[in-house]
């Protein structure tokens, strides 16, 4: 199987090269729209995510955008911390209409909402905030130390705030490193699915603690489905997780939501 990761990269530059000579109106247009919501520190959060579909489960139920709006208003009625939108289109059937639309629902909640996607160009984060998006999901693995830097700064500049993804240590490393260079708001997160088979393996969240950088707010991606899965990375240190498909399946998100977030909240407590 090709690496996922590398086919994203390279559809995700196509998009951007669309950009190219657009510089000074998308940052324009950028400056213009309402400021950022906040992402709010807590002890334990749930980052709640629209993905029509995705590679390793095919559909996932709303595909429509006013479908995945209504979604993410149940999201916020739960009290997820923020909700993380899919904007790939080739895999994840994703767009930018998604995030404009679930932002507008989730202003009148007090909810940020992120876009998710495969950035490698700063415009890409102008094209967020465009949308509506609080912040950004920037993989380090996907870009070197000096487009990283550059994409960190795009999100500052922007008033974004920006989860740094990572895989492994070597990661973990590099996002620590680009983290303590910035004053933007960064989180790091620990993706635990494999990008060539796309299978999920948990127990990476809880080695790959050990990893994390000191003062940082971290997030589990991927995988987490019960509250026992939840409770067990906030125990190694996570302070949000980022819950996308099983929220989708939910048969009622709002409760999923409150459930995961009590969860993650009543361990926080109890180790503090």
């Amino acid at each position: 199987m090709p690496d996922f990761l590398d086919e994203m990269a390279g559809s995700s530059a196509a998009r951007a090269r669309t950009l190219a000579g657009r510089s000074g109106e998308l940052l324009a247009a950028a400056e213009r729209t309402e400021l950022p919501l906040p992402l709010v520190s807590s002890d334990f959060g749930v980052i709640a995510e629209i993905k029509p579909r995705a590679p390793s489960a095919g559909h996932l139920g709303a595909v429509d955008i006013g479908a995945c709006a209504q979604r993410a208003r149940a999201y916020a009625t739960g009290g997820a911390a923020c909700v993380s939108v899919l904007t790939e289109p080739s895999r994840f059937d994703g767009s930018l209409d998604h995030l404009a639309a679930i932002a507008r629902v989730l202003r009148a909640h007090d909810v940020p909402a992120m876009r998710k996607d495969f950035l490698v160009d700063p415009l890409q984060i102008a094209e967020a905030r465009i949308a509506g998006a609080s912040g950004v999901l920037l993989i380090a693995r996907m870009l070197d130390d000096v487009r990283l830097g550059e994409m960190i700064h795009a999100a500052q500049s922007l008033g974004l705030f920006a989860i740094v993804e990572a895989f492994d240590e070597v990661d973990l490393a590099r996002s620590a490193h680009a983290i303590a260079s910035s004053p933007a708001r960064l989180l790091v997160g620990v993706n635990c699915r494999d990008l060539t088979t796309l299978q999920i393996d948990r127990a990476r969240l809880l080695s790959l603690a050990q990893y994390l950088p000191t003062g940082v707010d971290a997030v589990a991606e991927s995988g987490l489905e019960t509250e026992d899965d939840v409770g067990a990375v906030v125990r190694a240190g996570y302070r949000a997780a980022l819950i996308g498909t099983s929220l989708m399946r939910a048969l009622d998100p709002t409760a999923r939501v409150r459930a995961l977030t009590d969860a993650g909240l009543r361990v926080a407590r109890e180790a503090s």
